[in-house]
């Protein structure tokens, strides 16, 4: 009897959650509709609705002057600030939200929503504020993290060199200890918000001899003498996103301004690679289900051979194909989500989450384009810009031939 009851009680609670449960995209009327999607809920979708609104508003309108700018305003990133959506997961003890990694998650899809690249959010919040909030001292987190949460202050990561990238060992940024001091000297390239940035956190090796294990984590500040920042780089795509080089000429930093332990910078970068890659991730998927979207739209209206577009078996299949692949990868990377906010995604998951779902932004980009025509090259459509800027999607994060040899280790020799 008591067995009946309990399975009955059982059976109740399930049919509960299958009326709370919320469609799955490939069931929604659109990929991107608010309100679908059973990792969020109803607090999710209200700050998804001001996030689209923000973005439809304050960036799409004036995305194409900031392009020919090469960035930016800085006004942009303390409106963004204001609206609470820079920095969530930094601890409310620190002016943040103290969220998951979902309301993030959010604003990097939004983004992509918009097809709006320039505003380096997510590597000012969700890369450079994590680094500082995990490993950074009490005085570190109170000076800085306000300033990144409000806009005031942006953030960016000098890892990459001219001869080093996925290739962390072989960085060349050196800091010679000095009595108190170091003084680092060296250069990086292809820095997101390099331009723009207040604070940079800079990969230096303090130990030659050790290789990777040798590099420590440096806070370097807009104004240091011997900090300079070379010109914005002339990019295929993303080209209001501000990215440039940056130089260190002698400059000399107290050992106050070291973030972490001395020769434990490349295993505080294992740990936070894996937020990055599957922000990138994110974003693909993002960017594939608004291209989808977009090509839908086009295809249906486009009158073509007494018809539309859509009415072509060829057009609809390749359609039926770019929904299948995304609505695939949307929840291989929903499933990466929902660990992560539980702190149990592991580094082989977010390789193969940003490997597999840059690979499907730009052969959906690239379906996109072809679905439209001759409109598909032209800038001032959308899934034009999407094109361009998935291309360093693969390459960024740890180029995909890396996340390859990542995944391929963890199946050989698991630990």
């Amino acid at each position: 009897m008591m067995q009946s009851v309990r399975l009955s009680k059982m059976v109740s609670r399930l049919s509960q959650k299958r009326l709370m449960s919320r469609l799955a995209p490939a069931q929604a009327g659109k990929l991107t509709d608010i309100g679908i999607r059973d990792i969020f809920d109803s607090d999710h979708d209200m700050f998804r609705e001001m996030t689209r609104n923000w973005f439809e508003t304050e960036v799409k309108p004036f995305h194409g002057e900031w392009e020919k700018a090469g960035e930016v305003p800085r006004e942009l990133w303390t409106k963004a600030g204001e609206m609470g959506l820079l920095s969530n997961m930094v601890p409310e003890e620190y002016g943040g939200l103290g969220t998951d990694c979902k309301y993030p998650a959010i604003v990097w899809e939004e983004q992509s929503y918009s097809g709006c690249t320039g505003p380096g959010f997510a590597m000012h919040s969700d890369i450079v504020a994590p680094y500082i909030t995990n490993y950074g001292t009490e005085e570190q987190k109170q000076r800085m993290l306000p300033k990144l949460v409000s806009g005031e202050w942006i953030g960016a990561l000098g890892m990459t060199e001219p001869s080093a990238g996925s290739d962390f060992a072989n960085i060349k940024t050196v800091a010679v200890e000095d009595g108190d001091d170091y003084i680092i000297n060296g250069s990086k390239v292809f820095i997101t918000n390099g331009w723009l940035c207040d604070v940079v956190i800079v990969c230096a090796k303090t130990d030659t001899g050790k290789g990777a294990h040798g590099v420590s984590l440096f806070l370097i500040e807009d104004g240091m003498k011997g900090f300079i920042k070379g010109n914005k780089l002339n990019k295929m795509g993303m080209k209001a996103q501000d990215t440039c080089e940056l130089f260190f000429e002698d400059l000399r930093v107290p050992k106050s301004a070291m973030l972490g332990q001395k020769d434990k910078g490349f295993y505080a970068v294992m740990q936070e690679l894996p937020q990055e890659r599957l922000l990138i991730a994110d974003m693909g998927v993002a960017s594939a289900e608004a291209v989808f979207e977009a090509s839908r739209e086009y295809v249906c209206e486009r009158k073509a051979f007494k018809g539309k577009l859509s009415d072509l078996q060829t057009v609809s299949h390749k359609l039926a194909e770019m929904k299948t692949d995304t609505v695939v990868g949307r929840a291989f990377v929903d499933q990466c989500i929902e660990l992560h906010a539980d702190h149990k995604l592991k580094s082989d998951q977010a390789s193969m989450a940003k490997y597999w779902c840059t690979d499907l932004q730009t052969k959906i980009a690239d379906h996109g384009v072809q679905l439209h025509g001759g409109w598909g090259y032209m800038w001032e459509y959308d899934v034009c810009k999407h094109y361009v800027d998935s291309r360093v999607q693969s390459i960024y994060g740890g180029a995909n031939e890396i996340m390859k040899e990542l995944i391929g280790r963890s199946i050989t020799n698991p630990r």
